[in-house]
């Protein structure tokens, strides 16, 4: 390519930070070249498919999760996990409200 050519730069979509808090886990799917999580924000219910090209990330059931990542916003929204941990703020497994007669497990006194 000469000094005058016509070059442009291969536009590649814009990347933006991503991250939210109090996430459940729903599901986990295995593919070929990654895992794909979907996550239920318990504050706003939402549910975001987050997606794991590692393949290396543990999320446990019933455990809130703040995670972090980058969106790719081209034709798709993929949201790419690049770390995740447990949310402490949010320790408390379930918010499931206990039932009226009282049979929510709790010992008797």
């Amino acid at each position: 390519m000469g000094a005058g050519a016509d070059w442009f730069p291969l536009r590649l979509p814009p990347m933006f930070n991503f991250s939210a808090n109090h996430l459940f886990l729903l599901t986990r799917t295995e593919y070929r070249t990654c895992a794909v999580f979907l996550m239920q924000d318990r504050d706003t219910q939402r549910v975001y498919r987050l997606y794991d090209f590692t393949k290396a990330q543990l999320i446990l059931p019933d455990k809130a999760y703040c995670v972090a990542g980058k969106v790719n916003s081209a034709d798709k929204l993929y949201l790419v996990i690049e770390s995740i941990r447990p949310d402490a703020k949010h320790a408390q497994s379930s918010n499931a409200p206990v039932p009226a007669d009282g049979a929510g497990g709790s010992a008797m006194r």
